[in-house]
């Protein structure tokens, strides 16, 4: 019996499959970031920049991760290493999976204290601490909650709990029953809060925003920033794609799942955009709030709009439901690589992971209370140990993994063993191996360069 019947399932069937993987990609960065980054770089433009990267940085690199996990069959950094040792590869190449693993533990660190900001705002709006607030009101519960060290634990460590209590019940019992219900439903909640905006936010100034491109506003740092969120905003180079590829069942098609979770993952996003920019020009709010949009901006206006109680508590549920949906999968390559290497049970890999997810979450906590031990100084720049987190993590190790992944399947990959795999015709086949060896790496190369500071425009 292979090792990966020793320890791992399988997931039942494709649509599971997709389910899941759309759940891991589909999270914060879709309903809190891409509408706020839209905002900031001018909407309609750069919705097609950012849809054309999504064609030819995004799925590429997906199919490479998703290939090489069900090629492995392991954890990402053990599958990597049992993929080079096929084609005589060096050993040093399982540190692109396992820089993978690494980014998507610290990520889920910090991701879990963002969540637990949506849990406490579900109990805010339903209690109506919105109504007819003034901004100014506003942003100082956000500034209370943020600044509260006994509730920001509290609600990190809820999160933490029930991601490692649903990890711990398997694949099939746990994360493939979970997003069975979550992600429908989640998706139905964008559609009523998208309905409730169409009908009493400015529904057409907000198509127009998103979809009558102006290129006038777009500049070299707009186009970098979508190329930038078109990688990460699938969870590409997190250990995720390359974990959930290990589960994948042999007859299910890479290609055709990695472009339906590409599409599903988009329409979120642009679905989140026509949810909530209605609403902001509505209230003759501002597009470019920045990341204050979904906690200050949106409350406000939920405050002032006919049913706002209720239709701001729904959306701040559905916002946890996606960040629930990518915390389980985050979390997931710790739990199996503990499982393979070190014989834990499934159990006790979900209680040691999450016991660590905790101890790094305290650092993002203490760095929003602003405690003095919080803030370090890396190279002559005082900041928090979330800003290192951050930057380490979205500007070095995803663009860098991602960078590895690319040019290990590309190069090292033997092309007929890929061809066999993806079933693809010649000319398809050929235009994938090339984006792949050149256009993939040489971009996501540029976007290093540019958001670790080494190149500037």
């Amino acid at each position: 019996m292979s090792e990966i019947n020793k320890t791992h399932a399988q997931w039942s069937n494709r649509f599971a499959y997709i389910l899941a993987a759309t759940g891991a990609a589909v999270g914060l960065g879709n309903i809190w970031k891409f509408p706020y980054i839209m905002g900031e770089n001018g909407g309609g433009a750069f919705v097609l920049v950012y849809l054309f990267c999504i064609a030819i940085v995004g799925i590429p690199v997906m199919i490479a991760e998703v290939y090489l996990g069900k090629s492995g069959r392991l954890s990402p950094m053990r599958a990597v290493a049992e993929v080079a040792k096929r084609y005589s590869a060096s050993k040093a190449w399982k540190f692109a999976g396992a820089m993978g693993v690494v980014a998507g533990y610290l990520i889920l660190s910090f991701y879990a204290v963002i969540a637990g900001w949506a849990c406490a705002y579900i109990l805010e709006t339903a209690g109506g601490q919105f109504e007819q607030a003034s901004a100014e009101q506003i942003k100082l519960s956000f500034n209370q909650l943020i600044s509260s060290p006994a509730s920001l634990i509290g609600w990190t460590s809820f999160m933490l709990i029930i991601t490692a209590a649903v990890v711990a019940k398997g694949l099939q019992d746990g994360l493939e029953k979970c997003v069975r219900y979550m992600m429908p439903a989640m998706f139905v909640l964008l559609l009523v809060i998208a309905g409730y905006s169409a009908s009493y936010g400015d529904f057409s100034q907000a198509v127009s925003f998103m979809f009558a491109p102006d290129f006038s506003k777009l500049t070299i740092h707009s186009v970098l920033e979508a190329l930038g969120h078109s990688f990460f905003t699938l969870s590409l180079a997190s250990g995720v794609m390359i974990m959930y590829g290990a589960y994948l069942p042999d007859n299910t098609s890479i290609v055709k799942t990695s472009i339906w979770i590409a599409i599903a993952d988009t329409m979120v996003a642009l679905l989140a955009g026509l949810a909530i920019f209605p609403i902001v020009f509505g209230n003759g709010l501002e597009p470019s709030a920045g990341p204050g949009l979904i906690f200050e901006t949106l409350p406000l206006a939920f405050g002032q709009m006919p049913g706002g109680q209720f239709i701001g508590t729904v959306f701040f549920v559905m916002l946890v439901f996606a960040a629930f949906t990518s915390a389980i999968a985050l979390i997931e390559s710790s739990v199996a690589w503990l499982i393979e290497k070190k014989g834990f049970s499934r159990v006790a890999a979900a209680a040691f992971s999450g016991a660590g997810l905790w101890l790094l979450s305290l650092l993002t906590i203490f760095s929003f209370t602003g405690a003095d031990w919080a803030t370090v100084n890396v190279f002559s720049v005082d900041t928090n140990f979330f800003g290192v987190l951050d930057t380490l993590t979205s500007n070095v190790l995803l663009p860098l993994g991602g960078l590895l992944i690319a040019i290990f399947v590309g190069w090292v990959v033997k092309q007929e063993d890929l061809a066999d795999e993806l079933k693809l015709s010649s000319a398809t086949f050929s235009t994938c191996v090339v984006l792949l060896k050149y256009v993939t790496p040489l971009i996501v190369f540029i976007v290093f360069l540019y958001l670790t500071g080494i190149f500037k425009f």
